[in-house]
């Protein structure tokens, strides 16, 4: 199972920093489109309207590095 959920968007900026950040500190994540999986858009309202979302073990985090898209 991965470390991460990783909440994204097409065409968000924010979410490809986040996806590029993630690989480059070498966390596993499973990515999940809100666009693609209705299942997936409504897990992630319950968060934010907001993308990028993370959902680490121990926290949710909106956006990445301060910035959401």
């Amino acid at each position: 199972m991965a470390d991460v959920i990783l909440y994204t968007a097409p065409n968000c900026d924010v979410s490809d920093s986040a996806r590029e950040g993630l690989r480059a500190e070498g966390v596993d994540f499973e990515e999940r489109n809100v666009m693609t999986n209705k299942e997936w858009f409504d897990e992630a309202l319950k968060h934010s309207i907001f993308v990028p979302i993370l959902i680490w073990p121990d926290r949710v985090e909106i956006g990445w590095k301060g910035t959401v898209g």
